[in-house]
């Protein structure tokens, strides 16, 4: 079994994506949620799915061992990040190197970097004048949206588009694709 833990920090819907397509599969299981916001609803889709929670504090995930030692502790293999507004630390990147994937909701190397999340992307996609954003699944390094891009999946930008609009397309994407992806990586690998 190929255990994955989870980093989110909000509502958790790439969560709830990711925990429904794994429930029941032969050879992966989310073991474990790990979030830096408590009062998160991606803690209450871990409770109600029966996932093993945690939940620190950004000094706590800087400067202590506390996320490595659950990481241990729940013996995982592989993390997924979605929606996880943190950079992941050193003592992190360099145990899991190679085995920790993040979506972006638009299309890197546009539209990425520190602060572009959310719908400051959506946002700054729109006022560019892009006819095409999208997805980029992709494995994480030092630096904020620059590691290696595994996949990429386009929609169109409309003329009457608004951030919220062009968010509901890239969130069905992202459901789609992301545990598609993630499966993809871990058992044709």
């Amino acid at each position: 079994m190929i255990n994955l833990a989870v980093f989110a920090s909000g509502s958790g819907t790439n969560f709830q994506a990711i925990v429904d397509y794994f429930s029941g599969h032969p050879e992966i299981k989310i073991r474990l949620l790990l979030c830096n916001n408590p009062s998160a609803y991606v803690l209450e889709r871990a409770r109600i799915a029966g996932i093993h929670h945690y939940v620190f504090s950004r000094r706590e995930l800087e400067k202590t061992s506390i996320a490595p030692d659950k990481l241990a502790e729940y013996e995982i293999h592989f993390i997924v990040l979605a929606g996880f507004l943190l950079k992941i630390p050193d003592n992190i990147l360099r145990t899991w190197q190679g085995r920790i994937v993040n979506i972006h909701p638009a299309l890197l190397p546009k539209f990425g970097g520190k602060g572009m999340y959310g719908e400051h992307v959506h946002k700054a996609v729109l006022d560019s004048g892009e006819r095409f954003s999208g997805i980029t699944i992709h494995m994480i390094d030092e630096e904020y949206d620059k590691g290696e891009i595994v996949s990429q999946h386009t929609c169109e930008v409309r003329d009457d588009d608004t951030p919220a609009s062009l968010a509901e397309r890239i969130h069905q994407l992202e459901h789609y694709w992301y545990p598609r992806v993630i499966e993809k990586l871990l058992v044709s690998g």
